[in-house]
């Protein structure tokens, strides 16, 4: 009967101990989403949170350091100065006036500290011009002007 009880009481340490662990994990993992025009109305604990913000990266603002990239953000008439301090390399569609959208921190002097970029991709596509249609470029290759002829 003891050793039930010693067995009991061990399955109950270990089962607060993960609780306890996940409910700090979850803390530690939660990030708020605010706008640039936001962020200065932020006080006391919200500044210290993990935010995300996004915004358009503003032209010529984009200044390549060693150990960090220095952009500014637009959005709703406002800016934010940025330095990304992330390991991961930026991704190719961080380039000017793209939509990009920030991990990090607020520092104290106002600006952001960011530890993740994404750049949004563009939202369309167009296919380069080429010299024909595919069909038409197979024929000049082949030398037949006629759908089915052989030579």
């Amino acid at each position: 009967m003891q050793r039930r009880v010693k067995f009991g009481i061990g399955i109950g340490v270990i089962l607060v101990s993960m609780a306890f662990l996940a409910w700090l994990g979850y803390g530690e993992s939660k990030t708020y989403y605010h706008t640039i025009a936001e962020l200065p109305t932020l006080r006391g604990d919200a500044r210290g949170h993990r935010l995300r913000v996004g915004g358009t990266v503003e032209p010529g603002s984009i200044h390549r350091m060693p150990g960090r990239v220095d952009f500014v953000l637009q959005g709703e008439g406002q800016s934010l100065p940025v330095s990304y301090v992330g390991s991961d390399p930026l991704p190719d569609t961080f380039v000017d006036k793209s939509q990009a959208l920030v991990e990090g921190s607020l520092a104290k002097n106002g600006s952001f500290v960011a530890e993740q970029v994404q750049a949004k991709c563009a939202s369309k596509y167009e296919a380069a011009p080429t010299a024909g249609t595919p069909a038409k470029a197979a024929e000049t290759k082949s030398g037949s002007t006629q759908p089915g002829s052989t030579m």
